[in-house]
């Protein structure tokens, strides 16, 4: 794979069933693969960071960053997305 265009994804919240099965559902229709993930729970809240692979979504960032947002107003919880390149931006000097 070419470089990729990455992005973040952070999910937090009160712990449930099928978080990760919804938001990777959005991931996966936008036609948007994970290349890694972590997730913990601690002490029943729910927190989860994914890293993506942006380079051929089949929506724009703005229609994919609603989605996930209301995704998140629905089940209760904070999904944010951000570009790879504001977390480069900010280690270098």
């Amino acid at each position: 794979m070419a470089s990729a265009k990455k992005a973040v994804v952070t999910v937090l919240g009160f712990d449930r069933k099928g978080i990760i099965a919804q938001v990777s559902h959005v991931l996966f229709e936008r036609d948007i693969n994970i290349l890694d993930i972590s997730q913990t729970i601690l002490d029943g809240y729910f927190n989860m960071v994914m890293v993506v692979d942006l380079s051929t979504p089949t929506c724009t960032f703005d229609v994919l960053q609603k989605d996930l947002n209301d995704l998140g107003k629905a089940l209760g919880l904070q999904i944010r997305i951000q570009k790879n390149e504001i977390f480069e931006a900010m280690h270098q000097v």
